[in-house]
């Protein structure tokens, strides 16, 4: 096995205690998404959108890299050759489990960016719709997240790497986000084997060739053991 491009989703984080969309009572329930998630929502109500990442930022810190982000830094350590990480994701898990390199499509909690002028900074914990940017001084700061209806960072560079990869892997992910669900139909049209890693099937789980289903912490490490040949 060669280049491995692996697209990780909500499901690789909860066992870490950061919710996915759809848990019974977790932080997104608590929100509509519509308000939250949105530029629309954004400029009808800033401070609701600050507050509800804020409580996103507070609860990533809080959280801990589990056994399946492990797995992912150790198979790109020690895979013979390259492994590169998307994620879906818009914590730091995979970073702070070592994993380097991380393609974060939606962005990233840890950053704010400027409406006005573009200028991106780390974020401080607690954001504010008074908050300066530094570059321009305007206060049109907002969390660094790709919301519904804006376009996902560094799609070339993730085609380039779905162009080029022998195996494409699919974790935790729900099949329902798009342009991330399409990843395995291109993966397909260019004869890349693919692989889905999830507590259940996703809505593409079919368009797979293969999948192992159980919680992360299991099923991934078991994965990348096989991967690596080693126990």
């Amino acid at each position: 096995m060669n280049h491995i491009v692996i697209l990780t989703g909500a499901g690789i984080s909860a066992e870490s205690g950061l919710g996915t969309f759809r848990d019974k009572d977790g932080l997104w329930t608590k929100y509509d998404l519509n308000e939250v998630a949105t530029p629309e929502g954004f400029a009808r109500n800033p401070d609701l959108v600050h507050e509800f990442y804020n409580a996103r930022r507070t609860n990533c810190r809080s959280a801990q890299p589990n056994a399946a982000h492990a797995a992912l830094a150790r198979l790109q350590a020690e895979h013979s050759d390259r492994v590169t990480i998307i994620t879906q994701n818009v914590d730091d898990l995979h970073e702070r489990s070592g994993t380097t390199g991380v393609i974060h499509m939606h962005g990233e909690l840890s950053g704010a960016l400027c409406a006005a002028c573009d200028h991106r900074w780390t974020a401080p914990q607690e954001m504010s719709p008074n908050d300066l940017c530094p570059s321009c001084n305007r206060t049109a700061t907002r969390p660094d997240i790709v919301w519904f209806g804006e376009m996902p960072y560094r799609m070339d560079e993730i085609y380039q790497a779905l162009s080029n990869a022998d195996l494409f892997v699919a974790i935790g992910t729900s099949g329902n986000i798009y342009p991330a669900a399409g990843f395995v139909a291109e993966a397909h049209a260019v004869g890349t084997k693919t692989l889905e890693l999830n507590l259940e099937p996703s809505t593409t789980a079919g368009t797979f060739d293969s999948a192992h289903f159980g919680p992360a912490t299991e099923i991934v490490p078991r994965w990348v053991s096989e991967i690596l040949g080693a126990p």
